[in-house]
């Protein structure tokens, strides 16, 4: 009797339970790497608060500037000619990783 149960066992677990472990942890790991739907409505919710702060730096930059002609904003922007330069070369280096990442694809 026992000669016919541990070959059994045997072939149940390398046919069996191995491969639904390793399926089972597989499938773990690919869910766990996606955006879920409450992660896009969190950066969704993020990026608009983002917004509006900026809206509201503007605005304080704007009134500081009224009160006082001297005052110089230390944002980067691309109406001043200095922040446009490293805004285009941020944007030229962006591109560039963009291109080795599809080349390397």
């Amino acid at each position: 009797m026992e000669d016919v149960l541990v070959p059994i066992a045997v072939c149940g677990f390398l046919f069996v339970a191995m491969p639904w472990i390793v399926l089972h942890y597989i499938t773990r790991w690919k869910t766990a790497a996606t955006i879920t739907n409450d992660d896009e409505a969190l950066l969704e919710e993020l990026y608009q608060l983002a917004k509006r702060l900026d809206d509201r730096m503007d605005t304080v930059e704007r009134l500081v500037s009224a009160d006082n002609p001297d005052f110089q904003p230390a944002r980067i922007t691309s109406e001043r000619a200095v922040d446009g330069l490293a805004l285009s070369e941020i944007e030229q280096l962006q591109l560039l990783q963009r291109s080795k990442g599809r080349i390397g694809k």
